[in-house]
């Protein structure tokens, strides 16, 4: 589980890293929103990478990724109908979504998706990386 951990923190520091910089140059986002998406980019390493000696501050990462998520709702309603900011949200709250079932458990986990390498799974996190990725580049060109 520590090898998922670390990996989820790179990929979370360099994806949240390239959506704040876009945000910023954007004229969409509000300092409230930019502001918001720098803390999500700086808590949410830092959560993944010390819940590994305390496993309860997993729960910790309800902050940053709630940061995130409301920060990319304010950025998509500003620029309402730019399909790469609300790709980009529709990622990012299905991440949340997925995090808050798998992770935490909030909801029972049917068996065929319990483990880990399930078809299922693994077709859920291709959404969630594609629409963060399709909603990324599509922003970028914007």
């Amino acid at each position: 589980m520590s090898g998922r951990v670390r990996r989820l923190s790179l990929v979370s520091s360099v994806a949240l890293g390239v959506i704040w910089w876009l945000a910023h140059s954007s004229d969409n986002a509000s300092p409230l929103a930019s502001a918001g998406l720098l803390a999500g980019w700086v808590l949410m390493p830092v959560v993944l990478i010390t819940s590994l000696r305390l496993p309860l501050l997993k729960y910790g990462l309800v902050a940053p990724s709630t940061l995130v998520l409301c920060a990319l709702f304010l950025i998509s309603s500003n620029a309402f109908p730019s399909f790469g900011w609300l790709a980009l949200t529709s990622g990012v709250a299905l991440g949340g979504l997925m995090g808050a079932w798998f992770w935490f458990r909030w909801a029972p986990i049917p068996h065929p998706l319990q483990p880990h390498n399930s078809r299922g799974r693994i077709t859920l996190i291709a959404v969630h990386v594609t629409l963060i990725l399709s909603g990324t580049a599509l922003v970028a060109l914007e």
